[in-house]
């Protein structure tokens, strides 16, 4: 089932004096964050923080929101996770959220075998790993065109053409 409410990064510390802070984004584009009006400090969306203002600094965000004026102020959300409603977030047509594909199952394209499902990803820059748990262990399966054919996120179905040997004795 997908989540309504989507991690999408950590406030880190604050910046300046004016109640801003600093945010580790934990997504592949770097804009992605500034298109975002509200964030949520909970999977609930209980707490709502209103974007001010947001931009990138290196591989961080500087971020305001409204209410947060002061560095005693910012300083409380230290640590904190952060949120974005799935409704808030356009992304493109087969794209989808990490945290959507955790726990799908993963299927052998050639012969419909359960390889196991996937129980992390790692992001290298390149391409994403999927690491992919199974009785007999972790496999990790590189995120390529020559790989994956299909992910349906609604039915929690992935398939690929896993490569040689990855999850068999062969050479």
């Amino acid at each position: 089932m997908k989540k309504q409410f989507l991690e999408t990064g950590k406030i880190t510390g604050t910046h300046g004096i004016r109640g801003m802070v600093r945010i580790q984004p934990w997504c592949d584009d770097i804009k992605f964050l500034t298109k975002i009006k509200y964030f949520y400090l909970d999977d609930k969306g209980a707490e709502k923080l209103e974007k001010e203002r947001i931009a990138p600094n290196g591989n961080v965000f500087i971020a305001k929101f409204k209410g947060i004026d002061t560095v005693a102020d910012a300083e409380k959300y230290r640590e904190k996770v952060i949120y974005i409603n799935r409704n808030d977030a356009k992304i493109e047509e087969g794209s989808y959220f990490i945290q959507d594909i955790i726990d799908c199952k993963v299927y052998n394209t050639q012969n419909g075998d359960l390889l196991g499902v996937i129980g992390d990803v790692s992001q290298t820059g390149a391409n994403d790993v999927w690491h992919i748990v199974n009785d007999t262990g972790e496999y990790l399966i590189p995120v390529i065109d020559d790989i994956v054919n299909k992910v349906d996120i609604e039915k929690g179905e992935i398939f690929i053409t896993p490569m040689k040997g990855i999850f068999d004795d062969e050479d």
